[in-house]
């Protein structure tokens, strides 16, 4: 089926799930939950202005302190809240989201990878995806993989042997993939000084779960240290790189004084998080169209996507 058939296929079962009967039953439930919504970049800024004046006018925005605060003392936010949050740090979190948020009112959160501040380096499963569509690259363990089921597999490999098959792509490409500027140190403090929160994405973003002891150790204090050098003051809040929690990395974090930490499920979270380095987060893109984007804060399309058997 073509690309544009599909995209029409879910755009009118977008548009029926919001105005199923259910929507309202998931819509009341929902206000008595914390969403938490987790955008990577800002790729349509018309539509991500359109969504954040709607929870202007129909949600509570909190900030990540907020939510800290909420689950050490087990003291329920207020009905409604929503917490916006960044991950991977992309530049258009400042040329885009910044600007939208600032005029709202809106506080957030943005987690970098702090291997990439102040550089070019595209992200790891962006440059593979290029070398394998475009650069010709090869490696053994993604033989007869297109470009997206080859990050998944990626994704999936123990450490040690995802850097081995990103490096083969390296080898054998014969066009390397285009680079990408990341954010610079002083733009995070633009973005903090503005009520973005800078928290922890780890330092390469690798799927911590399939990390050793060692490199989960490496990961989490090397990326710490660093944001507290940068920033003035340590990070307190984290986000789980593709949302895979790991318990050895949640006895680093609680070394490290982390107050909260963010997983990427495709769920809603308690208004007083019983695990504070384990809380749900909705996923939602800058693209997502209105019925979708209502049907995701009520937490109907979680539930269906849940039943398809979707992560």
């Amino acid at each position: 089926m073509p690309i544009a058939d599909r995209a029409a296929g879910r755009r009118g079962i977008d548009a029926l799930l919001r105005r199923s009967p259910l929507q309202p039953v998931f819509r009341a439930r929902a206000a008595r939950r914390l969403a938490v919504l987790a955008y990577h970049g800002i790729d349509d800024p018309a539509a991500f202005r359109a969504q954040m004046e709607r929870l202007a006018r129909t949600a509570r925005p909190v900030g990540p302190e907020e939510v800290a605060r909420a689950a050490e003392h087990r003291r329920p936010l207020p009905a409604r809240s929503v917490l916006v949050t960044f991950d991977d740090g992309d530049r258009s979190v400042l040329t885009e989201a910044l600007p939208v948020l600032v005029r709202l009112g809106i506080p957030a959160a943005a987690y970098v990878i702090t291997d990439l501040i102040d550089g070019d380096q595209p992200y790891w499963w962006t440059e593979a995806a290029h070398l394998l569509a475009r650069g010709g690259g090869r490696a053994a363990a993604l033989q007869g993989l297109d470009p997206a089921a080859a990050v998944r597999r990626l994704k999936t490999l123990p450490d040690a042997q995802r850097q081995a098959a990103i490096a083969e792509l390296r080898a054998t490409a014969k066009h390397q993939a285009p680079r990408q500027r990341q954010l610079s140190r002083a733009e995070l403090h633009t973005l903090a000084d503005a009520g973005v929160a800078i928290g922890n994405h780890t330092a390469s973003h690798p799927c911590l779960d399939r990390c050793d002891d060692v490199e989960i150790d490496a990961q989490l204090v090397g990326s710490h240290d660093r944001l507290t050098h940068w920033m003035g003051r340590p990070p307190t809040s984290f986000a789980y790189p593709n949302g895979n929690y790991d318990p050895r990395a949640d006895r680093v974090l609680r070394t490290l004084g982390y107050r909260t930490g963010f997983l990427f499920d495709h769920r809603h979270a308690e208004l007083a998080p019983a695990h504070r380095l384990r809380i749900s987060r909705l996923r939602v893109n800058s693209h997502t169209g209105r019925d979708r984007f209502d049907t995701i804060l009520s937490g109907l399309h979680p539930a269906v996507h849940r039943l398809r058997g979707g992560r």
